[in-house]
């Protein structure tokens, strides 16, 4: 051994099958398009049913349940700001950020890397 190695334990690898759960955990927040509050109650059905199965998964729909009841608190707030027109901008906004972040995450899951969502509310914990 040379003096300059230094010998890490390797984490536990995220199995192919953890991978698509999360990824699925995150994806399945766009069900909000066509079911209202689908968004949220998507991810927390995905996180209920693997969280006993692997750590890996259970983060990611947590974060994904997470991110997503801060989405629809930020979405109220939008719709109460509408009176005033602002609000029509703003939720525009976070339609593309929440599609944009929402992707990344799924991503970033599938590649067996945990994702944390900016300027999210942790909530369910």
């Amino acid at each position: 051994m040379n003096s300059g190695e230094v010998h890490v334990q390797d984490k536990p690898e995220v199995t192919p099958d953890e991978r698509t759960w999360a990824m699925l955990a995150h994806l399945s927040a766009l069900l909000g398009i066509v079911v209202p509050f689908g968004n949220a109650i998507a991810p927390f059905v995905v996180w209920r049913a693997r969280r006993g199965r692997s750590t890996f998964v259970s983060d990611q729909a947590l974060e994904s349940l997470n991110f997503n009841v801060t989405v629809l608190i930020a979405a109220l707030a939008c719709y109460l700001l509408t009176r005033v027109l602002i609000g029509i901008l703003l939720f525009v906004v976070l339609v593309l950020y929440w599609l944009g972040t929402t992707v990344i995450a799924a991503v970033r899951a599938g590649e067996g890397i945990r994702y944390r969502h900016p300027v999210t509310l942790r909530l369910v914990e």
